[in-house]
Formats: C-alpha cells, structure tokens, sequence
C-alpha cells in the first residue's frame, strides 16, 4: 500500500479516537444535535478505521508467517504452514487494500437516492423515437435484473410506438449494488450514464436496406430528499393544466387532470398526466421539476469545479454522444473510456453490468489519482 494512503488511514484512525471520547462527555450527550451528529460521522469513520486496523494486522500476521517460514530450516511441515498462511494473509490484504481504497475515494451523498431515468428522442425523427424505446426496455430489463422498481412518470408517445419523451422514477428495495464499483444505490449507480446514445442501424421505416444513424438523450437524475431539496417560490411557477393524451379510459378523456409547470427563472419544465388525478400529477410534476433544476445546479458546480467533470447530458444531435449502438456489427462503443463490447443484443436485454462497472472503475481510478496528487501535495 502507499505511503500517503496509509497516512491517511491514520488519520482515520486518530480521529476515531477523538470521537469517542466526544461522544462519552456529559455535555456533548446533552446536546442532541451535536451528539447525532458526531455519531454519524463515527459510524463512517469506525468503518474504515476498523478495515485498516484488520489490514495491519493481516499485514503482520503475513510478516510473522515470512518469518517462521524462514526459521523452519528443515522442518517440512512447518515451512507448508508458514507458506499457507503467508498466502491466505496476502489474498485477504489485496481484498482489504481494494475496499479502503473505495472507501477514500469520494462520496457523492446522492448516490444512494432513488433515480429519475429521462428518454428524449433527438435526431433521427421516428427511427429516434423508436430507438427511444430500445432504450427504455434495456433500462427496465435492468432494474429487473437489479431488483429496483421503476416507475413510469410521464411518456409522450410517438406514432409508430416509440417515445417522443419519458421519465421513469427508479428505486432500490437494497441500498447496495453488488458488483459495482463505488456505486451505493440507484442515482450513483446509472448516473454515467447521463449523455447522447447514438444508434446505427436499418430502421423499419427503411425501404432500400439502408443504414442510418439515430440519437437520443439520456438525463439520470438525483430524486431530491424533501429535507433538502430547493425551496421553490410560487410566483416563479407557470402551472398548466390540460386533458390526458393516450390510453386510460373515459376518466383521462373527460377530465384536465394533466399537469405542466414551468420554472420561470430557469425555464425548466416537467410535465405529468399518468396520474388518476391533477393531485397526484402536479406532486409528480414537481418532484421532476426539482430533479431537474437541481440537476442543472449539480452540472454548474461540476463544470466550475473541473472541466472534465462536466455534464454529460447533451443536445440530441448526432455528434453530441457518449455511445453508440451499432447493430450490423453487434457492437457497443463507450467513447469516454474507449469501451467496446461486441454483445449488444444481450446489453439491449438488460445485461448492462459490463459497462456500468467499466464506467465506474475508469472514475475510481481517475478519483484515485486526484487523490495521490493532493497526498502529495
């Protein structure tokens, strides 16, 4: 292990120290606030502090068993349990060093929220929006894949069966997400894959075989913690409402139970009419509204905060894309880290673990390198 990684797993332990002797004084036990505040940054900091206490001491059973394993001379059966134990040590200390090493790494604190999945056909008119389609059955067969329920919010169909524009509300019956990298739940898990989907395939509309290439916008946002979410003043809200487009019976055809609201300041809007009531719609509307807005304001800090940290949400247009589906050669290409994977049907059916881990371990590494820098520093 590094020697600045071990200074800071150090520090970790130093500082648990610190907490507990915080948290047994009379006065920080009177404060309620204080006291669950220190309380939750101990259970955060015990928990890497605790792996680190493991590591050393995995380290110097490895160093003892070295030793032993030297001093057998001739001893046979000794030398074999020096070396298996040198062994069982060794692999426990690569796994250890691999979750402290996550663990440094920084935490988005919406990572573990629910997620709005958002699906906008762009260039390639019909062939997009069906392609927009494509998409969201890939989603959904993941979250099945997953155990996550998702939850259609607002669709505008397109004529021949594909989509115009959805949102899907997506949430995890289990905070972790087994076999990937850094992610804790929903938000953090799909968030890369926010940006342009390029598709280069034959569409149906296609009369002479001819390939053409289609894109679309896929937005993943944070669904915002009503605790913290922004505050948003009534007189910058337009609400519109309207009558129910699409399958839902006589209710949705006599009724203005549909909803749009649009932030003045921003010009943001969110719309929803699969609720069976205007309540039900605008409570909707409004929680995608806030993901938005407050979606905007993460890609302002980040940009501000790194270059190459920016949004990935981008235009529609076909030059503005992280991925690209192409379907003669079966293959799926994510340009960022220079990913290709010749499997695409079973990635359009849901087996997206290939990539979302990929995604997920190019950013630990580049997250991990900006750590040792500032270590260095």
């Amino acid at each position: 292990m590094k020697l600045f990684l071990r200074h800071r797993l150090a520090r970790y332990v130093d500082r648990l120290g610190e907490l507990e002797f915080l948290l047994s004084r009379p006065d920080i036990m009177a404060d309620m606030g204080q006291f669950l505040a220190l309380s939750r940054e101990h259970n955060d900091v015990a928990a890497v502090a605790q792996r680190y206490q493991r590591y050393l001491q995995r380290e110097k059973d490895r160093d003892d068993a070295q030793t032993l394993c030297a001093d057998a001379g001739s001893d046979e059966d000794m030398a074999t349990l020096a070396r298996e134990e040198m062994a069982a040590a060794q692999a426990e200390l690569d796994e250890l060093e691999g979750e402290l090493l996550r663990m440094l790494l920084p935490r988005d604190p919406d990572d573990a929220r629910p997620a709005l999945l958002e699906i906008r056909a762009g260039t390639g008119g019909d062939e997009s929006a069906l392609f927009a389609a494509d998409l969201l059955r890939m989603y959904l067969r993941y979250c099945d894949r997953r155990g996550w329920k998702p939850t259609v919010v607002s669709e505008s169909a397109s004529e021949l069966g594909g989509y115009k524009e959805v949102v899907v509300r997506i949430e995890s019956r289990d905070a972790a997400t087994p076999g990937v990298p850094g992610a804790t739940g929903v938000f953090g898990t799909l968030k890369f894959e926010s940006g342009g989907h390029r598709v280069q395939r034959v569409p149906v509309t296609e009369a002479q075989g001819r390939i053409h290439t289609s894109a679309c916008t896929v937005a993943v946002m944070a669904e915002p913690d009503e605790e913290q979410a922004i505050a948003l003043l009534p007189s910058d809200l337009r609400i519109d409402t309207y009558r129910s487009s699409g399958a839902g019976g006589q209710h949705i055809n006599k009724t203005d139970s549909a909803v749009r609201i649009t932030h003045l300041p921003t010009g943001i809007v969110a719309e929803c009419q699969d609720g069976r009531s205007q309540h039900s719609n605008k409570a909707q509307a409004l929680r995608v509204l806030v993901a938005r807005i407050q979606d905007k304001e993460r890609a302002q800090r980040a940009a501000k905060e790194s270059a190459h940290r920016k949004s990935l949400i981008g235009s529609g247009d076909r030059s503005d894309r992280i991925r690209t589906y192409n379907f003669p050669q079966g293959r799926l290409t994510d340009h960022r880290i220079n990913l290709t994977l010749y499997k695409l049907g079973d990635i359009l059916d849901g087996d997206l673990d290939d990539v979302v881990s990929a995604l997920h371990a190019f950013e630990a590494n580049n997250a991990l390198a900006e750590l040792e820098l500032a270590g260095a520093a």
